[in-house]
């Protein structure tokens, strides 16, 4: 499915047994099965407004999307466990790591892991309930023709401006420069504060306090590479 006709219809989670070859992809089932800290697609939406529950306690909730392998996700959950961290990924085998990831940092009370798509966001978070939102590398799709497929855009900063609270940090690293500055265009119409930018994050650090370097980013580094940093602000 196109991310175009995903933004037009519900996310729906296929089950296994209607998979014609449920066991090719052995993730498609575990991820199912691990119970905590994995959220499946059918429970997501129930925490909708709600997500202090999935952790059983009441903290500010802090989102990434995208978390590949949870490196990200369970370090700044392991730095900041005043806080509650949710992955947002769409891939089976993407999810598992993640939690395998925050079982082995032994951060489970204060992190989570959502199998959902990030076009469809606005299925799981009420108003304002958002503390910040971590968005490390996305792909940058940098074709022309491939600009229906890139998340930084109008639809996202749309969503953010909705799902987050007054207050609340948007933290956006890239190795492509231009999906910076599409993010950062795509929030200006609304109550989003550009408050700084990094054109290297190895070189000169981020623009805020407590850094996480994600495996991703140290291979740009490796390369005397930039990774570029962006810093937002929810009115």
């Amino acid at each position: 499915m196109t991310a175009e006709s995903r933004r037009r219809h519900p996310f729906k989670d296929t089950p296994p047994e209607e998979y014609k070859l449920p066991n090719l992809n052995p993730y498609l089932k575990l991820h199912r099965q691990m119970g905590p800290p994995v959220v499946t697609a059918e429970e997501a939406p129930g925490f909708k407004g709600r997500w202090s529950e999935a952790y059983e306690r009441s903290a500010p909730l802090h989102v990434e999307i995208g978390p590949g392998n949870g490196f990200y996700l369970s370090g700044m959950a392991a730095r900041h466990p005043e806080c509650n961290w949710l992955g947002i990924e769409i891939r089976f085998k993407r999810v598992v790591l993640c939690a395998r990831k925050i079982l082995a940092a032994e951060v489970q009370d204060n992190a989570r892991i959502a199998r959902y798509d990030a076009w469809q966001l606005g299925d799981l978070f009420a108003p304002g309930e958002i503390a910040g939102l971590h968005i490390n590398f996305p792909d940058p799709w940098k074709k022309d023709r491939h600009e229906k497929h890139r998340l930084l855009g109008p639809e996202v900063a749309a969503w953010a401006a909705l799902a987050l609270g007054s207050g609340a940090e948007v933290r956006v690293k890239s190795d492509h420069r231009p999906n910076l500055e599409r993010m950062a265009a795509a929030c200006a119409p609304h109550p989003f504060r550009e408050i700084a930018w990094s054109e290297d994050v190895g070189r000169d650090g981020a623009p805020w306090p407590d850094d996480l370097q994600t495996n991703y980013q140290s291979k740009f580094d490796k390369r005397d590479a930039p990774t570029f940093a962006l810093l937002l602000r929810r009115d």
